[in-house]
């Protein structure tokens, strides 16, 4: 007798092999993880090029489409040029050139005026320390004079604080300073790394600005040869409002923070603080990472000042405060919009999980990473709830015992009946009975 393969032996078949192939993975990914993890390390490594391509690509790409539909194509038109396509290559050359020199000028304008100010007040904070603790030393025994206890308590503490601190600038910060500055110690090579990386990946972003169109073509069209039309076309919703989300995010995060920075460089001359070109990158860098980003370069910045002038440390704190409540509440409102969509719960719980697992990268991508994955399964939510032909608002689903099962409608707890609510849960329980029923047989 001739055996038939059945498609259901198939596909437990393939069902059992996948998850016994999924445990074997997770567990060697559980007790391995040091080799798991330069195993990653090595990937990424040998794709650093290709990584630095599309993040300069993806940084780059509104620029060029500035350039190409708000100037190019429009004076094009007013002179009326006819925009063929081989008027449409030469301009997006034209077009990418532009943009990838004002993206090394500007570079190069930022380490110029950053790189030596910062030097300098690193270089001054090391040389003046010393002085910056009697200052404090002075402070603390004139504060707590009258109290013996609590001026040798703070006393200890500072001294604990002041010789770690001390350590840390003389064998750590120094050192990697000046090997920073001479470029002739372990750290060359990671540094001429970073430059190839980036100049093959500038490269690289200039192929794919130039060639998006057919990259994004080729892509849709091994997708539908692959799957169906819709899963492609849900897909694709997806990638475009993961794109703009990003694009958006990123862009508009930076222009906030550039923003911030200034304004703290400016609000510190103003009131004569130390340290105004450290403490503005400070404040200006970690204003990037959502809700925890201000405390972060406030706490550092106001230790700096504090070692200089306790006043001076106090007049900073309230300036913070009032730049951050600005910046909360009018500056980035209106340049990233009053919502991505995401609750101060998720913003928290997703800026925690992203820190722990990428580090400060994890912290900046975490919030609009988090506003894709709730959108995506949202919409999904969405589209199962239309096809069972159920309510969609969330309204619907407040306050209610549970669905009609003959009309789909909610039913409200306050007007259903105690009689009908245990015929329900009766009815219900007779159900799953039956179902289980239907199965054993």
């Amino acid at each position: 007798m001739k055996f038939r393969w059945d498609k259901k032996y198939l596909h437990w078949g393939i069902t059992i092999f996948a998850v016994i192939v999924a445990s074997l993975l997770f567990y060697y990914g559980l007790f391995h993880m040091a080799s798991l993890r330069g195993v990653v390390r090595k990937v990424i490594t040998i794709l650093s090029p290709l990584i630095y391509g599309g993040v300069i690509a993806f940084i780059l790409n509104t620029l060029v489409k500035v350039f190409e539909n708000k100037v190019a194509f429009k004076l094009m038109k007013k002179k009326g040029i006819t925009i063929t396509v081989k008027k449409k290559k030469i301009t997006r050359a034209i077009c990418i050139f532009v943009t990838v020199l004002l993206f090394l000028v500007g570079i190069y304008v930022l380490m110029a005026l950053l790189i030596p100010e910062l030097i300098e007040s690193i270089m001054n904070l090391v040389h003046d320390f010393p002085s910056y603790v009697r200052t404090i030393e002075n402070w603390i025994n004139s504060s707590f004079s009258d109290n013996k206890e609590l001026q040798l308590i703070f006393g200890d503490i500072f001294y604990n604080i002041e010789t770690r601190m001390q350590e840390w600038l003389n064998t750590q910060l120094v050192p990697e300073l000046n090997s920073f500055l001479r470029l002739f110690s372990t750290g060359l090579y990671g540094f001429l790394t970073f430059v190839m990386n980036f100049l093959i990946g500038l490269v690289i972003s200039i192929y794919v600005l130039y060639g998006k169109e057919n990259f994004v073509a080729r892509g849709k069209q091994f997708m539908y040869s692959r799957f169906s039309i819709k899963t492609v076309n849900n897909s694709i919703r997806d990638l475009q409002f993961i794109n703009t989300t990003f694009g958006n995010y990123i862009v508009g995060t930076v222009i906030d923070s550039l923003i911030i920075g200034i304004l703290c460089y400016f609000g510190m001359l103003f009131l004569n603080m130390p340290y105004a070109v450290l403490i503005s990158v400070i404040v200006g860098v970690t204003n990037v990472i959502p809700f925890f980003g201000p405390y972060l370069g406030a706490i550092p910045s106001a230790f700096l000042i504090l070692i200089i002038d306790p006043v001076k440390c106090l007049y900073f704190l309230i300036f913070i405060l009032v730049l951050q409540q600005f910046d909360g509440n009018v500056l980035k409102p209106k340049i990233l919009g009053d919502s991505i969509g995401v609750s101060s719960f998720l913003v928290i719980v997703s800026i925690l999980i992203g820190g722990g697992v990428l580090g400060v990268l994890g912290m900046f991508i975490a919030v609009p990473v988090c506003a894709v994955i709730c959108t995506i399964m949202r919409n999904r939510m969405i589209n199962r709830l239309h096809d069972k032909d159920l309510p969609i608002k969330l309204s619907h689903y407040d306050n209610i015992d549970h669905l009609s099962e003959e009309t789909k409608e909610p039913v409200n707890i306050s007007t259903i009946t105690k009689n009908s609510r245990n015929a329900f849960q009766y009815k219900t329980k007779n159900t799953a009975i039956a179902n289980e029923d239907e199965s054993d047989e």
